[in-house]
């Protein structure tokens, strides 16, 4: 079956934004032949710096005929009404019409013979509308054009079954792009025009041109040709998936060299050098395995093959990165003239946020919840979380930090050790911001996790009580990303710590003077989102949300890590055959119970009355809810939840015999009395199983 393949040729594309635009072609264009009723068997993208690739497979020549439905007004409708809907419609009369009828009554339904169109028709109005509406981040016109691109458009090309598709890009009233087969080889290598048909000369013919155009392959072809350079003098590539990635999007044929600088400058912190030369320069660092340290080479990516081999562009760069290394030399050295101590004042004239005070507020604020709320939870020297806390910050006004904001507090721990203060203390500057992804790693030593929570904490509770939480897809304060912090670190160590209770002790430290009321009503909001980014937390481990949401239901629920412990335990419960079949008799119990508390006007509760029992199936369910409450109860307290489910699953038996519909008991008694006494029966049932979760939040 016919194929198309469609490429949109222009100046060099930021690297951040080619995967997206590519997925974003093939999503708009694949979304408009599906609504025109064209399928396809395959697709495959192709994104580079100069060009975005799409190629469809097994297509059929022409879109299908259709029917489509068109609802219209009602029968007896003003005569306007009629008209107008007759005229989009492309109909004479209502007699063309079909009546139909619903709960308001008969109305017109206009059905329209969509008769199918050739694929090629169909692209050729497609592409354009592509082009023009497409959602780059960033765009720009050019010269006296008034079409929008990421950077100036030249060309396009666009076939179906190997012939051209012709249509018309307008950039002006004047000058317009017409699509054909013809695109460009490497700007500077193979320049010349290349002319192309299918998918398959299209990446042969830009190969022979030096373009890889599989921006996977390129990224394979740089990682592996640098290992090779590196291993050929024993030594090793750090690895940065993210640069690669980046790198592989500023060349089109990929031409790894290894550059040197100067081994004095290995006296500055690695992680400097690492982010000048990945920041500023795109290049990747070197390590020395037998040292454990940096080497005093590098790798950079050329974009064509050099006849010297590329020693000129590995030394051109070489020297670009030795004026680099002496600008962050000289930043290294100007701020260890002063101590870290002597910059904490400065902090008083960097504003954190208007309505939070100073960067020194807030460290003030995180000094006095760390040592005072959180060290005990975590066993952490109170010293030592003092100091590192009123530290933490301090390096944010130093040169380095002020060149390359990446390395703060990384650069805070450096210059601590330098000041002489304990390992503890200057671990904890550096780790304070941990973690700062879904990847990173949460701090693990106890000064560093205590400032660490009580930074988060303090600013999640300072967002709050201002009204400035995330609201849908919008977080500018990355809020979430603290949270999942404060849960990750939390779990991740097992510190058993009241998170709600420390949060509103946090506000003592800020002065609030807001009514008790309404700092519970934030607080229980607060916690919520904590709810919500635990069950993402959990979810990426295979964990339901809604047991998250049954554990947390419970009062006075803010302990994380036992609330996990629950969740496992339910979960586990959940998974036997006790388990589901004991949530299904609570659910038909809980239905019951709804059903006549609505009737009623009244919720059930109360203990039945053992008197008025007449069947041998109440006694047995009321004796097996008395033992199995009792040693649920004690599990609890015990921390046991294992143990509270193997109590509860006890109840199955008698909770089956119970609800039977053939042998079981009538609830809805004619006697009012028994009628009560059996609904208390189910209202037992509900809190024995509340005792461990509140099993209404549980699906199923």
């Amino acid at each position: 079956m016919p194929e198309t393949l469609i490429e949109l040729f222009c100046e060099e594309i930021p690297a951040r934004m080619q995967k997206r635009a590519a997925e974003d072609l093939q999503r708009m264009v694949t979304d408009a032949l599906v609504e025109a009723g064209v399928t396809y068997e395959w697709a495959r993208i192709h994104y580079g710096p100069r060009r975005l690739m799409l190629a469809l497979g097994g297509l059929p020549g022409a879109a299908p005929d259709r029917k489509e439905e068109r609802k219209g007004p009602r029968v007896g409708a003003p005569e306007k009404a009629l008209e107008g809907f007759l005229k989009s419609a492309g109909l004479a009369s209502v007699d063309d019409c079909e009546q139909r009828e619903d709960k308001k009554g008969a109305f017109y339904v206009a059905v329209i013979d969509k008769p199918g169109r050739p694929v090629p028709e169909l692209l050729a109005e497609i592409i354009p509308d592509t082009v023009k509406k497409f959602p780059w981040p960033k765009s720009m016109r050019w010269g006296v054009g008034t079409l929008r691109w990421v950077r100036p458009l030249h060309s396009i090309v666009c076939t179906f079954d190997g012939e051209v598709v012709p249509f018309e890009v307008a950039l002006n009233d004047d000058t317009v792009i017409t699509s054909g087969n013809v695109t460009y080889g490497h700007r500077f290598m193979a320049p010349d025009a290349i002319t192309v048909s299918r998918l398959e000369d299209y990446e042969v013919g830009l190969d022979r041109a030096k373009v890889m155009v599989d921006a996977e392959i390129r990224m394979q072809t740089i990682l592996h040709e640098a290992k090779t350079l590196c291993e050929a003098q024993g030594l090793e590539l750090v690895e940065d998936e993210a640069l690669l990635e980046e790198v592989a999007g500023l060349v089109e044929w990929p031409v790894p060299l290894m550059g040197s600088f100067d081994e004095s400058f290995l006296d500055v912190p690695p992680e400097v050098l690492t982010s000048t030369m990945r920041s500023n320069q795109k290049y990747f660092a070197v390590r020395d395995p037998k040292s454990g340290g940096m080497a005093a080479k590098f790798i950079c990516v050329a974009n064509v093959e050099a006849e010297d081999g590329g020693t000129a562009i590995a030394d051109g760069n070489g020297r670009v990165l030795r004026a680099r290394f002496s600008d962050a030399r000289f930043f290294w050295d100007e701020d260890k003239k002063r101590t870290l101590d002597s910059r904490v004042d400065d902090l008083k004239k960097v504003v954190f946020h208007a309505k939070l005070g100073t960067v020194h507020d807030k460290m003030e604020r995180v000094a006095g919840v760390a040592v005072d709320l959180v060290a005990p939870y975590v066993g952490a020297d109170r010293g030592n979380v003092d100091r590192a806390a009123r530290l933490a910050k301090a390096d944010l006004t130093t040169g380095m930090v002020y060149e390359f904001p990446d390395l703060q507090g990384i650069m805070g721990r450096y210059y601590a050790i330098e000041d002489g203060e304990v390992a503890e203390v200057a671990d904890a500057i550096r780790d304070h911001y941990a973690p700062q992804s879904a990847d990173d790693d949460v701090p693990t030593a106890p000064v560093s996790i205590a400032v660490s929570l009580s930074e988060k904490l303090d600013t999640l509770v300072g967002f709050w009580d201002i009204g400035e939480k995330p609201t849908g897809s919008k977080d500018p304060y990355a809020l979430r990303r603290y949270a999942l912090g404060v849960t990750r670190t939390i779990l991740e160590n097992e510190i058993r710590i009241p998170i709600r209770q420390v949060m509103g002790s946090v506000w003592s430290y800020d002065g609030d003077n807001r009514e008790a009321e309404d700092r519970d009503a934030t607080l229980d909001d607060l916690l919520s989102f904590f709810a919500d980014r635990l069950k993402v937390y959990l979810r990426d481990r295979g964990a339901r949300h809604d047991l998250v949401d049954a554990v947390f239901a419970m009062e006075g629920q803010d302990d994380l890590w036992l609330i996990v412990q629950r969740v496992n335990a339910l979960s586990d419960f959940l998974a036997t055959d006790d388990g589901a079949n004991l949530l299904a008799g609570y659910k038909r119990a809980a239905n019951i119970l709804r059903i006549e508390e609505k009737k009623d006007g009244a919720p059930v509760s109360g203990t039945a009355n053992t008197e008025l029992f007449s069947e041998k199936a109440e006694s047995d369910l009321y004796a097996a809810i008395d033992a199995a409450t009792g040693i649920a109860r004690e599990a609890v307290a015990k921390e046991d939840f294992a143990g509270a489910m193997a109590a509860l699953a006890k109840l199955r038996g008698p909770v089956d015999l119970f609800l039977d519909t053939e042998t079981g008991v009538r609830v809805n008694d004619n006697d009012p009395r028994i009628r009560a006494n059996r609904l208390k029966l189910l209202a037992q049932i509900r809190d024995a199983l509340h005792t461990v979760a509140d099993f209404s939040k549980v699906e199923g």
